[in-house]
């Protein structure tokens, strides 16, 4: 990538940060007594999502390195995982900058087909893994609180969705789905003139990555499945971010009604999908969260205001990295 794509990444990194200090809806006398309160720990949750995005460079470098033929510096794809995630977080509609950002870093390293495919295999599995990792816990929640009429019928929508979701998503894997999505974005007002001109002049690369995700989930399922495995465990690794927030403020909480509360806020937040950093969307689906597990909905803000701040400081290391070792 050149400098100047670079320093355009870093310029929008470092506006969308000014927005959204500036616009966030908070107290900022009520968050600095609460991060006081939190203290020590906060510096431990700073460190346990640096494993969390550890946990992700694993299975994403999985897909990378799946045939054996391109060698990639693990750190390499590390920075470019963490730098990925800042720009998605920091982008209205999330996937829109984080993506393009890693191919172009990682095309000189295995090519512009592989990395294409490696990205967006990554990105599918990524939220492949959020629908069953929201679809296994209504099997969490049934198992821990009882069940009543509307939570039976809310957990039914929630499963019909996520099993609709695996299953579209599975024959996405079974076939390939990028010549799909172009010929879909044919149809479509404002794009469908490029997205024909694309498909006249790259059918063939399209094609090529299509074979190289349904070659992935086709022969080689272990790298398949164990990369899947790695963003689930991620998921649940993460709860461990909201039991240390909510055990300072609360003794009343354990780590199982902690993935229950990360899961079905996620869902929430991802509903409204549009928002940079799914502002207020987290802080309502956090307060959703806690207060459907009988706890006071205040705390559920507490929780999204120290993330949103953890979330902060994280897009700030990742813009940072932009700069940081880069292939000449």
């Amino acid at each position: 990538m050149k400098n100047k794509l670079r320093n355009l990444f870093l310029l929008f990194g470092i506006l969308a940060i000014a927005v959204m200090l500036c616009t966030m809806d908070m107290d900022y006398s009520d968050t600095w007594e609460n991060l006081k309160r939190v203290g020590f720990w906060f510096p431990v949750i700073m460190l346990l999502w640096f494993f969390v995005y550890l946990i992700n460079t694993c299975s994403w470098y999985l897909i990378i390195r799946d045939d054996r033929k391109y060698r990639v510096p693990f750190w390499t794809v590390c920075k470019l995982s963490i730098t990925g995630f800042a720009i998605n977080y920091a982008t209205p509609g999330g996937l829109m900058g984080g993506e393009p950002y890693r191919i172009m870093e990682l095309t000189p390293y295995v090519g512009v087909s592989k990395a294409t495919s490696s990205v967006i295999l990554y990105v599918m599995m990524h939220i492949f893994s959020h629908f069953w990792f929201w679809f296994l816990s209504i099997f969490l929640y049934i198992a821990l609180y009882p069940v009543n009429a509307f939570m039976a019928v809310l957990l039914s929508v929630v499963a019909a969705f996520c099993l609709l979701a695996i299953y579209f998503f599975s024959r996405g894997y079974k076939n390939g789905m990028t010549l799909k999505t172009f010929l879909f974005l044919q149809k479509v007002p404002f794009v469908k003139k490029w997205a024909r001109r694309f498909i006249t002049t790259q059918k063939g690369t399209l094609e090529q990555i299509d074979s190289q995700i349904a070659l992935l989930h086709s022969q080689h399922k272990v790298t398949f499945y164990s990369s899947l495995l790695l963003e689930l465990f991620a998921r649940v690794f993460s709860s461990l971010e909201i039991y240390i927030i909510l055990s300072v403020f609360t003794l009343d909480v354990s780590w199982w009604d902690c993935v229950l509360i990360l899961s079905f806020s996620s869902l929430f937040s991802n509903l409204i999908f549009f928002f940079p950093m799914q502002l207020g969307a987290r802080e309502g689906g956090l307060a959703l969260a806690v207060d459907g597990l009988h706890m006071s909905a205040a705390l559920g803000v507490y929780v999204g205001l120290i993330t949103r701040l953890r979330e902060l400081l994280w897009i700030a290391i990742g813009m940072v990295l932009i700069k940081v070792g880069n292939k000449k």
